[in-house]
């Protein structure tokens, strides 16, 4: 049972990072109004309005996690995250490999998960999150965004959005059927599909992601390639 201090900042310039240098030994959650270098996985970044959308920092400690198993926290929370996010969407929602959270082509949410070790186990791990919620206009780069309010036409409380996310992060760790439902929400799961590595654009079919978070996906010749984050990427059309 997972139960979470919650702390509510104005600002921040990734809660992330501000949950590092505040994070105590016990479970909290930080959320900001507004982040001003908010961050996504890599170089990644990740725009949002102020006062608009979800975003957070969890800060857990795992028990009992070995680090050869550390992706079970990346299945557990985007399992957990699509759960919540369908109880205010009404839409079904999906996981873009390894933790985006897509409804149709459009991503609603980004995850950063920094897990810390000791040894062989997880010590603890700090899961940052940027929730589309609120904001229906977005101004940066970013190919695809769509928000809760987007899809629905009305607001929604945010803080019942993140209490949501929570009761579904305990009900996973309870039935601990993260890593099936994982699978069963994967995007592009059925059919062929356009992917690219560094410059080369390939059609292939996604066969399955690894108890270590490398993709397999199965080229037109029937040959299985294994693919670790940022060694592939999904050609989605704009």
């Amino acid at each position: 049972m997972i139960d979470l201090e919650v702390v509510h900042i104005e600002e921040t310039d990734s809660t992330n990072r501000w949950m590092k240098e505040n994070g105590k030994q016990n479970d909290m959650v930080v959320v900001a109004e507004y982040q001003t270098a908010g961050r996504g996985c890599g170089a990644n970044s990740w725009e949002s309005e102020r006062g608009k959308n979800l975003l957070c920092s969890v800060f857990i400690h795992p028990k009992n996690f070995q680090a050869k198993s550390q992706f079970i926290i990346t299945q557990l929370v985007s399992v957990a995250l699509c759960k919540a996010i369908e109880k205010f969407a009404n839409k079904p929602v999906e996981i873009k490999w390894p933790n985006d959270i897509y409804v149709g082509d459009k991503k609603i949410c980004g995850v950063l998960i920094e897990n810390r070790l000791q040894g062989r186990m997880v010590k603890d791990t700090i899961i940052g999150i940027g929730l589309n919620v609120n904001q229906t206009e977005f101004k940066s780069d970013a190919p695809n965004p769509v928000s809760i309010k987007q899809l629905t036409g009305k607001d929604t409380d945010r803080d019942e959005v993140l209490k949501a996310f929570i009761d579904e992060m305990n009900e996973c760790c309870r039935t601990r059927t993260c890593i099936a439902d994982y699978k069963a929400r994967l995007y592009r799961r059925e059919g062929k599909h356009k992917f690219m590595t560094q410059d080369t654009v390939f059609e292939a079919s996604l066969v399955d992601v690894k108890d270590d978070g490398r993709l397999m996906l199965e080229d037109e010749m029937g040959i299985a390639h294994l693919y670790r984050f940022k060694e592939v990427t999904f050609v989605i059309k704009d």
